[in-house]
């Protein structure tokens, strides 16, 4: 019900009900965190050829096609919802710009009151690698790759301390490996900065 609600898109999420969405999502068959996302890609490589300030009806098109196929795989993925938001508020359409805003601030949300993150006692908790970083980048920081702390927890360092002395932040990826194919190989995905495509106050 609650993910019907989600991408129906008719009345607002609680913050209590983005976390239920989001965490209850490795319960479900669809959960596969592994799972290539060519969708995905393809977003960020019509992202990367279009002029913010003079974007095509048919770049925009490719990024709403591709990120409904993205959200396939992974339907809380903060770089999707956010290119969504863009691409929507580009083709003047405000209520489903909105729409795209408030996932988007919600999904961020439940993962940045998951934990403080300043300690490995109290890492913010994700669902996919990216997020971590989809979190950070949201803040406007700038961060180096992560390190394996332990094997439920990363620490992701930033490239210099933020304005109150914070090196880094930690986050529990343990979730990931429940659904770990065997033998499989990870490999991270591309960084992707919000490119002043901030979420909205």
């Amino acid at each position: 019900n609650l993910m019907l609600k989600y991408r129906n898109g008719t009345e607002p999420l609680t913050d209590l009900e983005y976390h239920y969405l989001y965490y209850g999502f490795m319960y479900q068959e669809d959960y596969r965190p592994f799972a290539e996302n060519v969708a995905l890609d393809r977003m960020l490589m019509v992202m990367a050829g279009i002029n913010p300030d003079q974007p095509t009806v048919g770049q925009l098109e490719a990024l709403i096609e591709n990120g409904i196929a993205a959200m396939e795989v992974d339907p809380f993925n903060p770089k999707v919802l956010n290119m969504m938001a863009y691409a929507y508020g580009a083709l003047e359409d405000p209520k489903r710009e909105q729409l795209y805003f408030n996932h988007l601030n919600g999904i961020l949300g439940a993962i940045d009151r998951s934990g403080t993150g300043l300690k490995e006692e109290s890492p913010k908790h994700i669902l996919m690698f990216s997020h971590a970083y989809d979190l950070l980048a949201s803040k406007g920081y700038l961060y180096n790759e992560a390190r394996i702390i332990s094997r439920s927890v990363e620490f992701v360092p930033l490239r210099a301390k933020s304005h109150d002395g914070i090196k880094g932040f930690y986050f529990d990826y343990s979730r990931i490996y429940m659904n770990k194919p065997e033998g499989y190989t990870f490999k991270r995905d591309r960084t992707w900065q919000f490119n002043n495509l901030k979420p909205q106050e």
